[in-house]
């Protein structure tokens, strides 16, 4: 775990230096089939999120996609 959030800070932080826009993240494990896992081996969504990319960020990873969060 110590690693994975090693990983995930410097990515971070590269990502903030590439483009000043990110101002947060959202991280995502899905875990297990019945999760939405599809991949069967340890990965973590990594999603750079700006000011104003969804209409209503309240929620999360539930509205990174485009009209499948209202609910």
């Amino acid at each position: 775990m110590n690693a994975c959030n090693l990983l995930l800070e410097k990515s971070q932080q590269g990502i903030k230096k590439d483009d000043n826009m990110v101002e947060g993240f959202n991280i995502g494990i899905n875990d297990g089939e019945v999760a939405g896992q599809s991949v069967f081996h340890c990965h973590i969504h990594l999603i750079p999120r700006r000011k104003g990319d969804v209409e209503k960020p309240r929620g999360g990873v539930r509205h990174v996609i485009s009209l499948e969060g209202s609910y």
